[in-house]
């Protein structure tokens, strides 16, 4: 279809991803802390940022990025639909980065935290993909998805605003979708049970996923199952699903120790 201009549709994806870990003691709660810290930094956020750019089609223009004390890291892009002319002088390199698009922009932070008493630990990173123009952010969905460990997704699209075809009509939305789901590959959806809120008047689209089964090894941090009874087995088990299930379903389900 041809338009009258540019493409002037905002198509927005937050992509919000939990990963949860249980650990014995305090020792092993800084351990693990530590660990997610290194392996989440703002030079590895970037390279991720960087390849969710390509897939999208899109150019980057600034990158700004941080890693935090005592934890936790942030990367902004911005980007362009296409190539622009840029000064031949390097800029000053910043302290923090950010990756800056031209109307379009990816950020990434990350919040690693832990229950006070109760041994759990949860990580989260959220990703945020603006783009204006024909290129589409889900198109990065499944990158995404697949580069960090996933517990819970909590994943919005929106496409907001207008643009015009040459006769002036305007067009809401330039592409077909029902659900995220769509763009999330079958492998991927037999892992987790999935909700859907879509409120498809006003283009916005919400899903959530739960992973479904897991094996206790993954969620012990410098410990095996093996070492455990099965009561604390059992135990640890039930926490670490009574965490997913609160966070699935936004709220408490345990009264405060």
């Amino acid at each position: 279809m041809k338009l009258h201009g540019f493409n002037n549709l905002t198509k927005s994806l937050s992509f919000n991803m939990y990963d949860i870990c249980y650990t014995t003691s305090a020792s092993e709660r800084e351990a693990y802390i530590s660990y997610i810290d290194e392996v989440y930094n703002a030079d590895r956020l970037t390279s991720i940022l960087k390849n969710v750019a390509d897939m999208i089609g899109a150019h980057i223009l600034n990158i700004a990025k941080q890693d935090y004390v005592p934890q936790g890291a942030s990367v902004t892009m911005l980007i362009s639909e296409g190539p622009i002319e840029v000064p031949k002088e390097e800029p000053p390199v910043p302290q923090a980065v950010v990756c800056a698009l031209d109307k379009s922009h990816i950020t990434v932070h990350t919040y690693p935290e832990y229950h006070p008493n109760d041994g759990i630990s949860t990580f989260r990173a959220d990703i945020d993909v603006a783009t204006c123009g024909e290129i589409s952010p889900l198109k990065a969905l499944d990158y995404l998805i697949r580069s960090f460990e996933t517990d819970i997704m909590i994943i919005d699209y929106r496409v907001r605003g207008f643009t015009r075809d040459i006769s002036g009509k305007k067009l809401f939305i330039d592409h077909d979708i029902t659900s995220i789901q769509n763009y999330i590959p079958d492998d991927i959806r037999k892992q987790y049970d999935m909700i859907d809120v879509n409120v498809y008047q006003e283009h916005i689209f919400h899903t959530k996923c739960k992973l479904r089964e897991f094996d206790l090894d993954s969620y012990l941090f410098e410990l095996s199952k093996d070492q455990l009874t099965k009561e604390e087995a059992d135990t640890i088990t039930h926490k670490l699903r009574i965490e997913m299930d609160e966070i699935f379903y936004g709220k408490n389900m345990t009264p405060p120790k």
